[in-house]
C-alpha cells in the first residue's frame, strides 16, 4: 500500500524514509498537491509542512476529496496540525501534540508553526524557532526547575510578540534579559538548552509516521467518509489549474530540482542566487541597484507593501474564485494592453511566466486589490509620508500648490473640455505624445486605474488641468 508524505524543514526525508519503509516524501505541500497525489491513488498521505506564502497553501477541498476517494490522510505538526484539527470532523487523522492544542482551542494562530528556513540544497535547515517549539522548551524548562512559571510566561509573550521569522532562542534570551527576566534563570536556561531543548513538530511529525505504519500494518482498507462531496463549477476549474501530471514531477519543477524523495522549496530569510527563468533574482537586483538607491528603495517598499497586504489577505481568509481570477486577469491585459493572444504570449515570455507562474501571480493579485480596497483611504493618507520619505514631496508639492494657484485665480479649477477648445482625442494625443511621451494606451479605463482613478473620465480631469496651467503659464499671477 503506497503512502506519499510532504515534508521539509520539521523532518527531513531521509531521516522520515527510516521511519515508514515504502513512502514517497515529497517537499512542503502547495494547492493542488494533494489532488495530483490522490490521481496516483495512494492509500494514505501524510501531511507535515506545507506553504504558505510563496504559493497558496494546500485547499480543504482537495483533502476532502481524497479522502471521498478512499485515501487515508494523516496530519502533524506544522501544516499537517493546522489542516487536520479543520477537518478531522470530516475523518482526516491529526496526531501528536501539537494537533490536539489546535483541535481544543489552546492554540489559534497560523504562526505558531510557521519558521523560516533554508534552501532546498541545505536540507531546509532552519533559520528561526517555532513558537510550538519555544512553548513546549520552556514548559520542559519549569519541569526542570530550570525556570519559574511566571518566567517562563513572560518568555512565551515576548517570542509571541516577534515576528515568526525573526524568532530563536538567542533572541529571546537577549529580550528576556532587557525586559528584566532574572539573569540566574536566563543563565539557567542558556545550559538547559542544548540538550534540553524541545523539538515538537518533529515529535509529532515521527508519531504520525509511527502511526501510518501501524494502521497500514493492520491492513483497514479504503478510508470510509459520511459525507457526500459536492462538485462544483469552481472545483472544476481548479482541478483544471492543478493538472494532471506527478505531483513529484510538478514539485520538482516548481523547486527546480530532482522531484523523488528530494525537498525543494525556496529559501526563506536568506538571500537566492537560484536560477529562476534562466535569471538570477540578485542579478535582476544588481541591474535595479544601479539605478540609485531611490529606485532600490520604491521597489522594496512596493514589495513590501505587497507582503503585508497579502498577508492581510490570508489572515481574513480571502480566496480567488473562477470569476474573481477571470476579472483580474482580464484587467491586467487590459492595463498592458495585452488585446490579442500574441502581444499576451510575448509579454509572458518578456516576464520569465509560464501558465502555472501567470496563475499564481494572477491570484496573488486579486488578493492584493482586494487589500487595496480594504484599506484605501489609509493608504492614501501614507502616500503622503512615502513622498516625503523618497525626497518627492517637496516637488510635487509645489507644482500642486502653483497649479491650484493659477486654476483658481482663471475660476477653472476644473476645465471642461469646452473650456479648452480641444476634442477628447486631441487632449490625450498632447498629453500622452508632448508630456509622458509615450503611446496612447489601448484601454484607457485600465490606464486610469494603475493611476487609482475611478475611470477614463477622471484621467482626463487631470489632463485637463494640467493642459490649463501650461496654457496660462506656470507662474502665479504678480500681487498688487
Amino acid at each position: 500500500m503506497s503512502v506519499i508524505v510532504f515534508t521539509g524543514p520539521t523532518l527531513p526525508a531521509a531521516d522520515g524514509a527510516a521511519l515508514l519503509d515504502g513512502a514517497v516524501f515529497l517537499p512542503p505541500v502547495a494547492q493542488g498537491d494533494v489532488y495530483r497525489a490522490t490521481l496516483e491513488k495512494p492509500w494514505a498521505i501524510g501531511i507535515v509542512d506545507g506553504y504558505f506564502e510563496r504559493l497558496p497553501s494546500v485547499w480543504h477541498k482537495e483533502i476532502l476529496w481524497a479522502m471521498a476517494h478512499g485515501v487515508h490522510v494523516f496530519g502533524s505538526a506544522s501544516m499537517g496540525a493546522l489542516r487536520a484539527a479543520e477537518l478531522h470532523p470530516f475523518g482526516m487523522t491529526g496526531v501528536g501534540a501539537v494537533f490536539e492544542a489546535f483541535q481544543s482551542g489552546a492554540l489559534t494562530d497560523d504562526d505558531e508553526v510557521a519558521i523560516a528556513h533554508a534552501a532546498a540544497e541545505d536540507g531546509y535547515r532552519p533559520l528561526s524557532d517555532a513558537m510550538v517549539n519555544i512553548r513546549a522548551t520552556l514548559a520542559a524548562a519549569v519541569a526542570a526547575s530550570i525556570l519559574r512559571e511566571e518566567t517562563a510566561a513572560g518568555l512565551v509573550s515576548l517570542a509571541k510578540r516577534t515576528f515568526y521569522a525573526q524568532r530563536s532562542f538567542a533572541r529571546l534570551l537577549a529580550e528576556g534579559a532587557a525586559a528584566g527576566a532574572s539573569p540566574e534563570e536566563l543563565d539557567a536556561l542558556r545550559r538547559f538548552l542544548p540538550d534540553g531543548r524541545v523539538d515538537q513538530k518533529r515529535r509529532d511529525a515521527v508519531a504520525m509516521l509511527e502511526a501510518i505504519a501501524a494502521l497500514r500494518a493492520r491492513d483497514p482498507g479504503p478510508l470510509r467518509v459520511t459525507y457526500h462531496f459536492a462538485y462544483t463549477d469552481v472545483w472544476d476549474q481548479a482541478c483544471r489549474r492543478a493538472g494532471r501530471g506527478s505531483v513529484a514531477a510538478t514539485q520538482g519543477a516548481r523547486a527546480g530540482a530532482a522531484p523523488a524523495q528530494r525537498p525543494g522549496a525556496e529559501p526563506a530569510g536568506a538571500r537566492s542566487r537560484r536560477a529562476q527563468g534562466g535569471l538570477q533574482p540578485e542579478l535582476l537586483l544588481d541591474e535595479l541597484r544601479l539605478e540609485g538607491p531611490l529606485s532600490y528603495t520604491n521597489a522594496v517598499q512596493g514589495a513590501l507593501a505587497r507582503a503585508l497586504a497579502l498577508s492581510e489577505a490570508r489572515r481574513h481568509g480571502v480566496e480567488v474564485p473562477v470569476e474573481l481570477f477571470e476579472e483580474i486577469l482580464a484587467q491586467v491585459r487590459r492595463e498592458r494592453g495585452l488585446l490579442t493572444p500574441e502581444s499576451t504570449l510575448a509579454w509572458l515570455t518578456e516576464q520569465a511566466l509560464d501558465v502555472e507562474g501567470l496563475t499564481l501571480l494572477v491570484q496573488r493579485e486579486a488578493r492584493l486589490r482586494w487589500a487595496q480596497a480594504v484599506f484605501g483611504i489609509e493608504v492614501e493618507r501614507l502616500l503622503v509620508d512615502h513622498l516625503r520619505m523618497t525626497g518627492r514631496y517637496g516637488e510635487l508639492a509645489a507644482r500642486a500648490l502653483r497649479k491650484q494657484e493659477v486654476l483658481s485665480a482663471a475660476g477653472v479649477e476644473a476645465p471642461a473640455l469646452e473650456d479648452l477648445g480641444l476634442t477628447r482625442q486631441a487632449l490625450l494625443a498632447w498629453y500622452f505624445t508632448e508630456i509622458a511621451g509615450r503611446p496612447l494606451p489601448a484601454y484607457l479605463d485600465g490606464y486610469a486605474a494603475a493611476l487609482g482613478l475611478d475611470d477614463q473620465d477622471e484621467l482626463l480631469l487631470v489632463i485637463a488641468r494640467e493642459y490649463e496651467h501650461r496654457r496660462r503659464g506656470e507662474r502665479p499671477p504678480a500681487d498688487g
